[in-house]
């Protein structure tokens, strides 16, 4: 779906793990990394759309997931004139609705391999500010944004995970 300006319709997943840290996807056939993204179908909510992609993107099923929170804007970034013209591409840059999601339970939900075609071939995770440095140059505005927009969130959930960690060492001490 491409606005009135050019721009496609798009969500953004930030994923975070118990610790704390976000899901940093590396594109197949790639050296870039990411978070999941896709675009929206005809008649699809952003909600919606951002369900499908985690499944395509990432094999998570709604119920792995809490959703904290989105964005309230849609934030929009241009693609560089090298990609525009390109085969598929018809719209000058994306605008984004971004999640907050929180993962239940353990990684090993995370399928890769869901889908024929996978977007990502490896994963690892990350201290969220370390996204900004590491995405591709035309979409850094745009994860600041979002990344400084959920920062208050991502840093709770780190806090919580933080001195469960320090509780559980005072516990280990103790029997020691």
């Amino acid at each position: 779906m491409i606005d009135s300006e050019g721009f496609r319709a798009n969500v953004a997943v930030v994923i975070l793990n118990a610790e704390g840290k976000v899901f940093w996807g590396k594109r197949c056939r790639q050296s870039s990394w990411q978070f999941p993204q896709g675009g929206l179908n005809k008649g699809e909510s952003a909600l919606s759309a951002m369900f499908r992609e985690l499944y395509e993107e990432v094999g998570l099923y709604p119920q792995d997931v809490e959703v904290i929170a989105a964005t309230d804007q849609w934030l929009r970034y241009k693609l560089p004139g090298r990609y525009l013209g390109q085969k598929n591409i018809n719209c000058i840059g994306q605008k984004q609705k971004w999640f907050l999601l929180q993962l239940r339970g353990s990684q090993d939900r995370i399928n890769l391999g869901a889908t024929v075609l996978p977007e990502f071939d490896t994963f690892t995770w990350i201290h969220y500010s370390k996204a900004i440095c590491g995405v591709v140059l035309f979409k850094k505005q745009v994860y600041e944004k979002a990344l400084r927009f959920f920062s208050p969130m991502i840093k709770r959930v780190s806090a919580k995970a933080f001195a469960a960690k320090k509780i559980k060492n005072t516990q280990q001490k103790a029997k020691e």
